[in-house]
């Protein structure tokens, strides 16, 4: 897995050409968990550089729709592609379910089958909160688990990821790539693929890291931990991880439109 550190200097050309950031939450906005001042800062300063951040994450409906109205982003994409919240006030389903408690019951069920196989599954404490997806705990689950409820969900027509924190039981056609597409063709139609930066940490980061689709991509450094687990591997890489990783990416970005 070769990455090309962002900080070369060849990358100062490329990030001129930033018009939109979109970033994972969990393991690339936070440290250990956390939201910091630094973050808080970074974010405010891209706002004022007129650089619109865009989250992108698996979190739940309920969580993003408070996140949104509190932190200087332009809006948020929750459920791993589900539906997006805008300021202000303005929410989008991007999966199509014509029931949404017909559809939470079949994820109830997939889920108690899981456990069929797996008894220690706990269901995440986010999970009251979602619309689109279904989500437990990673904790305890080795990488051979991962495959196997992979396949078991595949196998009754659902797709599987995962991130730092947690599983998700999804629709085949949710995923953060598609979502993200979906939302630059509606609320940032002049935007062309290689002006937006999407950054990224884990395996439910992958289709963002896609370079037919997104050409310009970063794994904060947390991201070598996936190791050989990535078909697609962001562009760059930062030096530092989580949220310090993310301020070298705003400061990078802040700088190079600066010149």
């Amino acid at each position: 897995m070769s990455f090309i550190p962002l900080s070369q200097s060849s990358s100062q050309n490329v990030l001129k050409r930033v018009r939109l950031i979109a970033t994972d939450m969990d393991g690339t906005l936070t440290y250990q968990g956390k939201f910091t001042p630094k973050l808080l800062q970074a974010l405010q300063e891209l706002a004022i550089a007129n650089i619109p951040v865009l989250i992108v994450t698996g979190r739940s409906a309920g969580w993003v729709n408070g996140l949104v109205s509190y932190l200087p982003v332009v809006g948020a994409i929750a459920e791993n592609g589900g539906l997006a919240y805008f300021q202000p006030d303005i929410s989008e389903m991007i999966v199509p379910i014509s029931n949404l408690a017909e559809h939470r019951h079949r994820l109830a069920q997939t889920f108690a089958d899981l456990k069929t196989h797996f008894p220690h599954l706990q269901e995440s404490s986010d999970n009251r909160f979602r619309l689109t997806d279904w989500t437990f705990d990673i904790q305890k689950l080795t990488e051979t688990d991962l495959q196997h409820l992979s396949d078991r969900c595949q196998s009754q027509g659902w797709s599987f990821t995962y991130s730092t924190v947690q599983c998700h039981i999804k629709m085949p056609n949710q995923d953060k790539a598609i979502a993200l597409t979906h939302v630059l063709q509606h609320h940032f139609p002049n935007l062309q693929p290689d002006q937006v930066l999407t950054v990224g940490d884990s395996p439910n980061d992958e289709s963002l890291f896609d370079s037919d689709r997104f050409p310009l991509s970063v794994g904060v450094a947390n991201v070598l931990h996936y190791g050989d687990r990535l078909i697609y591997q962001p562009t760059y890489v930062t030096h530092a991880a989580e949220v310090e990783g993310f301020c070298e990416v705003a400061k990078m970005v802040i700088e190079a439109n600066h010149h």
